[in-house]
């Protein structure tokens, strides 16, 4: 019978070895699923009545010092961003996302070492074949390669990918949380001041009413008034010292949220013009729908935590393969101890191994299931990310649209109430009226003037949550968005 040159001249031991070499050069196949990002799950443009339209700045490119002009708001926001704690653990679990990227990414290296063994034993004579007892040595010294597989089905990769996306699903669930503890901040500093705000009114109110208070008790203590009208200008007393106290309660609850938040103390606000007059947040640009998935770090997450769950079933495929293992070593090996160096003692090893699992009760079979039912899961949560961020910015649209108009509104309320305030003051001066009609006006104005307040810092609270809900700043380069886990900085100073 002829060689197997003669018989398969193109085919030799030499370029099967060559071809082994470039496949595992070269790479490996992957059996991941093609990436694929489903559809959206929501309308292709904002509804028409939100009025989102194309004027303003892109709020993903606009960093949030650009967008918070407020010196004071500022100095909060980089406190918090130094003292936070859940922005601290969110760049810690990035640390923890980035080491295990590294682990699993030393798996496709093999793992060398060096090694050196030595020892001597001593064997009975009946135990061998001279009969009589022996004494000997075995020395060595090599460097091993151990266990190291060859990925031919990217089982190995699918893996080192998977730990990837999940480092970067870490990484924009951070930024998430950077923007969301902006978000707060200046959403708590407004509250903040709009209490404060509230509490100033109240404090003019009770003033103003313990003025008459008194002028009332001297009127019948002189008998020009009677007491009714005297109850009723205490009615009036009591409903304004008892808001007051509500909202010195408000206040101190408010100042307890935003020093957590802050991470420090934020102590008392300066003393300022209405808020909504020195606050002036920039108009932004809504854009499509399809914008909040490269904008959204949210979104960002939830299509790496997709993109993670297809390299996972791509490893479970591989499983289904054989696996090829190499195990070597090349060194030197003598009985003596002496000659571990000398000519002729060289020594080597090379197994590799070949497996494939024929019966495992169904294991790699429903690790594969599981794969496929928690890439199934990611889509789900893929989906329903983007269906949250449609409706948040949708409804910071809606509530900045017809919060305008409701502050329209009050603003003619509070003249209305001032003018109706006045004029039953008068009546009641000339005799024209009873005191019934200027204590309802009197209510009614200060209802109407904490109601205005209140609808300033609506306002303004929409368009911040507007500028979260577009994902605000994740496109722009911000310096603070790295310093999660520095020294903490000190309380910034607003007395």
């Amino acid at each position: 019978m002829p060689p197997a040159s003669l018989l398969f001249p193109a085919f030799s031991l030499r370029t099967a070895s060559l071809a082994l070499s470039a496949v595992v050069l070269t790479g490996c196949m992957s059996l991941a699923p093609a990436p694929d990002t489903p559809p959206l799950p929501v309308p292709e443009a904002w509804p028409a009545h939100l009025g989102s339209g194309t004027d303003g700045a892109h709020a993903g490119e606009l960093a949030w010092q650009a967008y918070f002009t407020d010196p004071l708001l500022q100095r909060l926001i980089e406190t918090a961003l130094e003292n936070n704690r859940d922005l601290r653990l969110a760049a810690l679990r990035v640390e923890e996302a980035s080491a295990t990227f590294r682990i699993q990414r030393s798996d496709r290296f093999p793992a060398v070492g060096v090694g050196a063994q030595g020892g001597r034993a001593r064997v009975p004579g009946d135990l061998n074949m001279s009969g009589r007892s022996q004494v000997g040595g075995e020395y060595r010294a090599e460097v091993g390669l151990s266990t190291w597989e060859l990925d031919l089905w990217g089982r190995v990769r699918n893996l080192e990918d998977a730990a990837l996306q999940s480092w970067l699903a870490s990484d924009a669930a951070r930024q998430a949380v950077h923007l969301a503890l902006i978000a707060q901040v200046a959403d708590g500093y407004l509250g903040l001041r709009e209490i404060d705000e509230r509490v100033a009114i109240a404090r003019q109110t009770v003033a103003t009413r313990e003025e008459s208070y008194r002028i009332f008790r001297r009127r019948v203590e002189v008998g020009s008034t009677s007491k009714l009208d005297l109850t009723q200008v205490q009615t009036l007393l009591n409903q304004a010292q008892a808001l007051l106290t509500q909202l010195e309660q408000a206040r101190a609850t408010q100042r307890h949220a935003l020093a957590m938040l802050v991470g420090a103390d934020p102590g008392p606000l300066p003393t300022k013009v209405p808020f909504d007059e020195t606050t002036v947040l920039a108009e932004l640009r809504a854009g499509l729908p399809s914008e909040l998935l490269v904008s959204r770090p949210d979104i960002i997450a939830a299509e790496h935590q997709l993109r993670a769950s297809d390299a996972h079933i791509g490893a479970a495929r591989a499983a289904f393969l054989p696996r090829i293992a190499l195990t070597g070593s090349f060194g030197t090996a003598s009985s003596d101890l002496n000659g571990l160096f000398d000519s002729g003692s060289r020594a080597w090893t090379f197994m590799p191994t070949l497996s494939l699992p024929i019966f495992d009760g169904g294991r790699r079979r429903a690790n594969l299931e599981l794969s496929e039912v928690r890439r199934d899961i990611a889509v789900a949560g893929y989906e329903k990310t983007i269906q949250t961020a449609f409706r948040e910015v949708a409804d910071a649209l809606s509530a900045k649209h017809w919060l305008a108009e409701q502050l329209t509104i009050q603003r003619a309320n509070l003249e209305a109430q001032s003018e109706r305030a006045r004029l039953a003051q008068l009546r009641y001066d000339n005799g024209s009226a009873a005191f019934l009609e200027v204590l309802d006006a009197q209510r009614d104005l200060l209802g109407a003037q904490q109601q205005l307040v209140q609808a300033r810092r609506a306002l303004l609270s929409s368009q911040v949550a507007l500028y979260a809900a577009l994902g605000g700043g994740t496109l722009a380069a911000t310096d603070g968005a790295q310093g999660a886990t520095s020294t903490p900085a000190p309380t910034p100073s607003i007395r």
